[in-house]
């Protein structure tokens, strides 16, 4: 099979130096053919004619599998020149502007748009006006604008390239633009070669004795990333906190292999190219957790492969993607939500890094790892690193909020909610459900002004922190999005070996601050005996043991905890533990497919749950109630529920908050101790906000 890629972009973006790089790139492994349209438009008025000419005379026999025979034109002259072949390979490239139009598209496996910033093609076209072909130019440009009015090649591409002043930065974007081809679809296969010689980098480390500064590590080497990741174990060394709290991960998109993908109303979008001037971004239709499936689920594929890989390593994380799951994902898991307008200001239903080199903390064995795949960029990296983290470099102190905190407002009034409530109720006396989890919002708007010009969360996550410690707790940053989480609960997590683990939470105490320990004692018992609380982890248990059992060894589902008690700083949790054993040769994405959302988010059984959730809440989720985690090079994967999480979004003018909480409603439920619970779930962040919860 012939592969047709178009290179396509308004003249002097350099699409030219682009295709002949990829051409060069590709050579590697494959014969490739180019043709510049630059030879078929017949003079200056000829852009419309040129991309006819492609199309009968180049792409017509091509697609035939003949010989394309056809005429370039001679510009010297003004004229038809010399009579050209160009014979089936197993890639042509057709370059230059028209090459992606609506007539070529159709037959183009893939299109590529060269953009060229404003200023960029304001320069160029000054340079050309001051050439003896300064009129033929205005000429073509008018052309150009023309045919883009109407045919919007920009929004059709399939990987776009942001073009650099400098032509010596063709040869990256080329390098980039062939890795973002391989990630398309229709592509992954015929461009199999390049995915794997990308995903087979050998891991490299340096492995340290110190006990740095986290906050001030994450700061030094992320804090000027955009998109970065830490999953902190914050609550590691103190009592209680057990082998969840060995590991704290940082990582950003960095380095020469580093990327970042989002998922937005069905479509995915891959940059790759992070840390250079010249970002390549790869743009398809595609379900997110098929695109997992590909890029990390399947048995065997993206394994890590070590230069040396320590014995002392014990941790499952061995370089991958990190990010978030939100709640959106649940139409692709069974579930089709009842309002399937897009919505482009949507918060992305996904968002992931793709980290290539990542700092490990093991709190355990006071060691700092250093992990990145080997590439030229890979060393420069591990030494800086390293010298940070014996630098042990501190921040200052926390400086406390300025009094008043943000002032929220609730999507539902406490009226509203306890009607809710007994909305839910009614729906389980009618046997529609068993158990509801009923979530709310609560949202504030923080603007930017002359004495406070930004909202920062890097320093209410510093605050989050020391507020309430955890095992799950996370800060990440996507852009413009932020998360702040403190979240106790393991969603899911899967072992190189195959073992699952969920741990669902269900029941919650507030702790009392200075409370006296024959208190907290007898609290904690009360929650262990409650049989209300009893029935909702009992149930979400169930559930889980169900979404699991999809891909385990048939009798290896098993329950190893039943309501145990997890003490944290602000409240007492009720866990249990299910387990089980993935059957070989199961897709790793369609597990965690089959278990998303997480159960403890949305009741039993969950299909029909989360319709009478659409209806009784009135508004998306969004991260809240989601996954947030990584998924892990050797096939390993560990992931949290969003809870206890506070979502940053920097807009125009300030900055949105929005804290999710909620409740299970069963049948002995009541509206009050209900409104009551999400004050208690709300708190930490609340009071780490200075703020009050809103009534």
């Amino acid at each position: 099979m012939t592969v047709f890629i178009a290179v396509d972009g308004r003249a002097g973006a350099g699409t030219a130096s682009v295709a002949v790089e990829m051409a060069r790139i590709l050579r590697r492994r494959r014969s490739v053919s180019i043709v510049h349209l630059e030879d078929l438009y017949p003079g200056w008025d000829g852009l419309a004619e040129g991309i006819k000419r492609c199309a009968a005379y180049v792409l017509g026999p091509l697609l035939m599998g003949r010989d394309a025979a056809w005429r370039a034109w001679n510009w010297e002259a003004g004229q038809e020149g010399e009579e050209r072949l160009t014979s089936p390979t197993d890639v042509v490239i057709l370059q230059g502007t028209g090459s992606g139009s609506a007539e070529l598209r159709p037959h183009c496996h893939a299109v590529v748009w060269v953009k060229a910033p404003r200023e960029h093609h304001r320069r160029h076209t000054a340079k050309r006006t001051c050439d003896a072909h300064a009129l033929h130019w205005k000429r073509w440009t008018a052309q150009e604008d023309a045919w883009l009015a109407v045919d919007d090649v920009a929004s059709a591409a399939d990987v776009t390239i942001t073009a650099s002043p400098d032509p010596r930065d063709s040869v990256e974007s080329a390098s980039l633009a062939v890795s973002a081809l391989a990630e398309l679809p229709i592509l992954r296969k015929a461009f199999a070669s390049e995915r794997d010689e990308e995903s087979s980098g050998s891991v490299i480390f340096r492995k340290l004795t110190a006990i740095p500064d986290p906050e001030g590590l994450f700061a030094g080497l992320f804090g000027g990333s955009r998109y970065a990741a830490w999953l902190d174990a914050s609550n590691a060394g103190t009592p209680g906190s057990g082998p969840r709290s060995r590991y704290s991960i940082m990582a950003d998109d960095g380095g020469g292999l580093g990327r970042r993908m989002s998922h937005v109303n069905g479509k995915n979008e891959v940059v790759f190219g992070p840390a250079t001037a010249t970002p390549v971004t790869a743009r398809f239709n595609q379900a997110f957790f098929t695109w997992l499936s590909d890029e990390w689920g399947q048995p065997g594929k993206g394994r890590s492969v070590w230069a040396m890989k320590p014995e002392s390593f014990r941790c499952d994380f061995e370089l991958g993607w990190m990010g978030y799951l939100g709640y959106g994902l649940q139409r692709e898991c069974g579930y089709k939500p009842a309002i399937t307008e897009p919505d482009d200001d949507a918060i992305p239903d996904a968002q992931l890094v793709f980290a290539a080199r990542a700092v490990i903390l093991d709190h355990e064995a006071g060691y700092v790892w250093l992990l990145a795949l080997d590439c030229p960029d890979a060393r420069t990296w591990l030494d800086d690193a390293e010298s940070r983290v014996m630098a042990g470099r501190h921040l200052s102190h926390v400086v406390p909020l300025a009094a008043p905190g943000p002032v929220f407002r609730a999507r539902d009034s406490a009226v509203a909610y306890r009607a809710k409530v007994q909305a839910a109720k009614a729906e389980i006396a009618k046997g529609n459900t068993y158990e509801v989890c009923l979530t709310t919002t609560l949202e504030a708007t923080v603007a930017a002004t002359s004495d406070s010009p930004a909202f920062n969360p890097w320093m209410v996550y510093r605050r989050l922190r020391r507020r309430s410690p955890a095992s799950f707790a996370a800060f990440a940053r996507f852009g413009a999005l932020a998360i702040a989480s403190s979240s106790p609960e393991r969603f899911l997590h899967i072992t190189e070996d195959g073992s699952l683990r969920a741990e669902p939470i269900k029941g919650t105490r507030r702790r009392s601050p200075g409370a006296h320990a024959d208190e907290d004692a007898r609290t904690r018992a009360e929650l262990a005996a409650n049989p209300k609380d009893r029935a909702e982890n009992l149930m979400i248990v169930d559930l889980l043991r169900n979404d699991l059992s999809h891909f385990a060894i048939p009798g290896s589902v098993s329950v190893s905890r039943l309501f145990a008690v997890e003490s944290y700083s602000t409240v007492h949790q009720l866990v249990s533990t299910v387990e089980a054993t993935l059957r070989p040769g199961a897709s790793r994405a369609h597990v965690v497919a089959a278990a998303f959302p997480p159960g403890s988010m949305t009741g039993a059984p969950k299909i029909s749950t989360m319709g009478i959730l659409e209806r009784l809440e009135a508004g998306p989720r969004g991260v809240y109630s989601g996954a947030l985690g990584y998924f892990s090079r050797s096939g390993a994967a560990d992931l949290s529920v969003v809870i206890r999480t506070l979502v940053m979004n920097q807009v125009d003018g300030g900055t949105q908050l929005s804290l999710g909480v909620g409740g299970a409603i069963v049948a002995d439920s009541t509206p009050e101790a209900e409104h009551d619970e999400i004050r208690t779930k709300a708190f930490a962040v609340l009071s780490t906000l200075g703020a009050e919860f809103p009534e």
